[in-house]
């Protein structure tokens, strides 16, 4: 059985190559059943999150992750997500690979999130603002830069510091970065905004976008949680990674739709259309796109058999 930690592994999903995976995934018949999802109560803290994502094609692979979110790792310089994933054939229940499930989390999502940037984002769109500097920010700036022309990048976090620290370990992979403090600014100066923060309240307003932006929501993955307000959403053409989810655990989605902002019937589509040209994506330069991830375990296997294919063929 194949083993790989989160440096091996990372070698193994490169983005362009991930990006296309997905893409053929969300076009494929994997079977995604509802995912596990509990609360686990921390004394004197704020409350983690255990979740168990399988997913499965007949005849190929089943693939299963159990992942945990503890926000308050945050206080402790310390991840706030850890997970492992195992692969499996779906022939036979062999295991396969036992994978880090945190690389691979951080890769998909990246992954996703650039793949509905080349649907739904102007084609040469240069400029990102990063919202967050977490684990998957650097992650989700090489991948939207592996998407569209990225150059320069804009990094904002609620520490200063922090956020500096990012830009400089992006300007070393050839982009121009720099942190800043004046969020509402960034927004005007960028194509992409990539949000990626455990934020409670929303980061961006509505009334801040520009015409032919695109709005990439990464981290608030319940339904109490949002990074955006209603504004946003009734401004922009909204697409979802998947409904199920969308429509469960996206808090913008969620909350936008108990408001009133919009309605069921205003997403326009999930990763699953436009990859199968069942909705065509951004039609006018001068639209306002909104894509929301909360993942899908159906991202987790296709970069999981990417990864035991790169393996294989290296061997």
């Amino acid at each position: 059985m194949i083993t790989a930690d989160a440096q091996t592994l990372s070698r193994a999903l490169p983005y362009d190559q991930l990006i296309n995976a997905l893409d053929k995934a969300f076009a494929a018949d994997i079977e995604v059943p509802l995912r596990a999802h509990h609360t686990v109560p921390v004394p004197g803290g704020t409350d983690g999150t255990l979740m168990l994502m399988p997913a499965w094609q007949a005849g190929k692979s089943i693939g299963i992750k159990i992942a945990t979110v503890f926000p308050d790792n945050a206080k402790l310089d310390s991840s706030a997500v850890f997970a492992s994933y195992l692969l499996l054939s779906a022939e036979s229940g062999v295991p396969v690979a036992q994978l880090d499930g945190a690389e691979l989390t951080v890769r998909r999502t990246a992954a996703a999130s650039a793949l509905a940037s080349r649907y739904l984002s102007r084609e040469n769109s240069s400029r990102l603002l990063m919202v967050g500097t977490g684990n998957l920010a650097p992650q989700l700036v090489m991948a939207h830069a592996t998407a569209r022309p990225i150059s320069d990048v804009l990094i904002w976090g609620r520490r200063e510091s922090v956020a500096n620290d990012l830009a400089m370990r992006i300007a070393q992979s050839g982009l121009t970065a720099q942190a800043t403090g004046d969020l509402e600014s960034a927004v005007s100066q960028v194509d992409i905004i990539s949000c990626a923060t455990l934020a409670s309240d929303p980061l961006i307003k509505g009334e801040w976008l520009s015409e032919g932006q695109h709005l990439d929501l990464v981290g608030a993955f319940r339904p109490d949680m949002r990074e955006a307000d209603d504004e946003a959403l009734r401004r922009a053409d909204v697409y979802v990674d998947t409904r199920t989810g969308g429509l469960s655990e996206a808090g913008e989605i969620v909350q936008g739709i108990a408001s009133g902002a919009i309605s069921k019937g205003d997403i326009c589509g999930e990763l699953s259309d436009l990859a199968m040209g069942g909705v065509l994506g951004r039609q006018d330069d001068a639209a306002i796109t909104l894509f929301k991830s909360v993942g899908t375990a159906l991202e987790d296997l296709a970069a999981a058999e990417l990864a035991v294919q790169n393996f294989s063929g290296a061997g």
